[in-house]
């Protein structure tokens, strides 16, 4: 294999740019050839920002069929809280609402209806992170099946979930996991790679003919130290990840070594997470005391611009996304031509 792009590679922090402002909790981005950026927001939908810096939020407008659906209609008002974002053909946009445990379908105009929010009768939990591939296949993960989901941030709880919607049907394809975020699939589509938050650890799973999942595999540190959150691939096969709350960017070569390329923390925080996760006494102050100051909380990377060599992070405490150039294309989504 030829010599990895990263080789040598380390974030200037003076070279970081910023878009957007007063966003909330900025947490996914997804990114288009024309330089447009839609980002996930707290104030209950999605944020359009244009290459030219001007931005406005497409709020959700919940349809009838969250009522019909015989679904709490009240937590659609109060409790929307988009995560996970993925384009559909359409160009519409795929949402698991982490407030209102739903899998959910938005328009660019906000329209938003249901697509599904329980299986097998039941309701399907704290759903995360969403991708779509180029079968396409719609892959869920679920966090917790923990309603009050910070009770889940500990070492004993592993009830996370793969889902898997095709063809009208959901299913679950992956359980036990600790702490689901989120997943992407690699060039060739041969594996799901899935971030095990509390499980601090990116692991696989072969994709099988009937889009059942093989076995679980470790890729990558089996424990990084502390917590991740969202990953991309680059078009060498680099998985680029963030640390969240811990706050860095981290790369996984395809020979599996792990390579720290942004650190905004320090010693001493790395050190108080995991204590308190070891010992299973997080806290919510516990967490708070952690930040750091480019992306405070990092929660994904996106791969964007012409050539995809432009890398925005996503964070749950920042106003506004960071970005800098990589050595290296990203790997373009399903969405980036069209397909």
């Amino acid at each position: 294999m030829s010599a990895n792009p990263l080789d040598g590679f380390e974030v200037d922090r003076s070279s970081i740019s910023t878009i957007g402002n007063d966003l909330q909790r900025p947490e996914c981005i997804l990114a288009e050839k024309d330089g447009t950026l839609w980002s996930a927001d707290a104030r209950g939908g999605v944020v359009r920002i244009l290459a030219d810096g001007s931005q406005k939020i497409i709020t959700q407008d919940h349809q009838d069929d969250f009522i019909t659906a015989g679904s709490d209609a009240e937590r659609f008002v109060s409790g929307t809280l988009p995560n996970g974002l993925a384009f559909e053909k359409n160009g519409d946009i795929l949402i698991s609402n982490f407030g209102t445990d739903c899998l959910e379908r938005m328009s660019r105009d906000g329209k938003t209806e249901l697509i599904f929010d329980t299986l097998d009768g039941e309701p399907i939990g704290k759903v995360n992170f969403i991708a779509r591939d180029s079968k396409d296949r719609i892959w869920i993960t679920v966090s917790t099946m923990i309603h009050d989901w910070p009770k889940a941030i500990s070492p004993n709880v592993a009830d996370g979930k793969v889902l898997l919607y095709e063809n009208g049907i959901v299913r679950t394809v992956a359980d036990g996991l600790r702490f689901t975020n989120e997943c992407k699939l690699d060039a060739a589509e041969q594996y799901l790679y899935v971030v095990q938050t509390c499980g601090r650890n990116v692991v696989r799973f072969k994709i099988r003919e009937d889009s059942s999942l093989g076995n679980q595999e470790t890729f990558g540190p089996s424990d990084h130290g502390t917590f991740l959150d969202g990953i991309a691939f680059d078009s060498f096969g680099n998985l680029w990840g963030t640390h969240v709350m811990t706050d860095r960017i981290f790369a996984i070569t395809p020979e599996g070594d792990l390579r720290i390329l942004l650190s905004d923390t320090s010693s001493e925080e790395i050190a108080r997470i995991d204590e308190a996760f070891t010992k299973d006494e997080v806290t919510t102050e516990v967490l708070l005391s952690c930040e750091g100051k480019i992306a405070p909380w990092m929660a994904s990377i996106t791969f964007g611009g012409k050539d995809l060599r432009t890398a925005y992070i996503g964070s749950l405490r920042g106003t506004n996304i960071p970005y800098f150039q990589s050595p290296v294309a990203g790997l373009p989504l399903v969405h980036w031509n069209n397909g």
